[in-house]
């Protein structure tokens, strides 16, 4: 029977348990957007995961959603990222960029000269960004024209090889959340009539071609998408269908990328995980709904073949040993939400490891 602890082949890089660390924005990037040493005190203390997703990286400044997040588009963030990287390795750990383009989760106070955040349509999403100046409004974004739909994909690529020149094992685009791939997936955030909306095949267009130039640029085995279906954040309510699903698993299962990440918001969606566990035919990571806390519980889900992976969030923010302590059952430190995004070491790299 195969378990959390047993080692895998990731697409030919080992790793050396199946408990991986979600990629979680922290909101503590440099100037710049830059990261820094304590970026890389903070992800070295949990090199002991079998795999590391980094915190959301933007492509390109237009892609930024949040404040203070780290980009992978200037030679001074690559190299920012190369210390990062060097001190996961340096303690036996294996580290992946997650590349995420927010979309329209953004404001114009967060773009370049103060522009409109961009989105397959001019759709608004409900609530408020969280940007320099603290919570404002978010606005209708500006709708992309084709021609910026493939700069866009570009961008993708361009920042997976940047990734690659700082160091990092590999890459996961960031298709789940509200973010940019998901709003080109969902009808309610996508009301194109072009090529790029409609139906379910227009629809998936965006995050295949992404994909697809993502593993052109820096090989599939280096290459992995994160998805949410049926994800209501960031006003994706009731907007979402299993059907792109099967269409965009369709056309990316051919290319033999190193792993598919499902993050299951919602209990209902686990018919759809199962679903899409027998589709694609790869690794299988796995952010597993669960009542109450995820913790050693979740473990079974491996056991009973649903994934490959498990990624733990929270739970690994606050235990920089979770594996260990994982195979114990716990004790388990809290995490403090109060200190989850922003600020300096206070809820960053001053949990406790056993």
């Amino acid at each position: 029977m195969t378990t959390a602890f047993d080692p895998l082949d990731l697409s030919g890089t080992r790793i050396a348990n199946r408990i991986a660390m979600a990629p979680m924005t922290r909101s503590r990037a440099g100037a710049g957007g830059t990261a820094t040493d304590l970026t890389a005190e903070y992800y070295a203390q949990r090199a002991s995961a079998g795999l590391i997703i980094s915190e959301g990286v933007q492509p390109s400044a237009v892609g930024q959603g949040y404040a203070w997040t780290p980009g992978l588009h200037s030679e001074e963030q690559i190299a920012s990222w190369r210390k990062v990287t060097d001190a996961v390795h340096a303690d036996g750990g294996v580290i992946f960029a997650q590349i995420m383009h927010a979309g329209r989760i953004s404001h114009p106070s967060l773009q370049p000269d103060g522009g409109l955040p961009v989105a397959p349509s001019a759709v608004a999403p409900e609530g408020k960004a969280f940007t320099n100046d603290g919570f404002q409004d978010f606005v209708a974004p500006r709708e992309l024209t084709a021609d910026e739909i493939r700069a866009t994909i570009a961008d993708f690529a361009d920042a997976a090889r940047a990734a690659i020149q700082a160091g990092f094992d590999g890459v996961e685009l960031h298709g789940a959340n509200g973010y940019l791939i998901h709003q080109f997936l969902a009808p309610g955030s996508n009301e194109r009539t072009d090529e790029w909306g409609g139906s379910v095949e227009n629809r998936a267009r965006f995050a295949v071609e992404v994909v697809k130039a993502v593993a052109a640029a820096v090989g599939a085995e280096r290459t992995a998408l994160r998805i949410s279906p049926l994800n209501p954040y960031n006003s994706m309510s009731g907007t979402d269908t299993a059907e792109v699903y099967e269409v965009l698993i369709a056309g990316i299962e051919p290319l033999g990328i190193a792993y598919l990440h499902v993050l299951e918001a919602v209990p209902e969606v686990r018919e759809v995980t199962a679903d899409l566990r027998k589709r694609f035919t790869g690794t299988f990571f796995l952010n597993a709904f669960t009542e109450g806390p995820t913790d050693h519980r979740a473990l079974a889900l491996i056991e009973d073949g649903l994934a490959d992976v498990l990624t733990f969030g929270a739970l690994f923010l606050a235990n920089p040993d979770l594996p260990a302590r994982l195979r114990t059952e716990g004790p388990y430190n809290t995490p403090d939400p109060s200190s989850f995004f922003g600020g300096d070491a206070k809820g960053y790299t001053d949990y406790p490891a056993r």
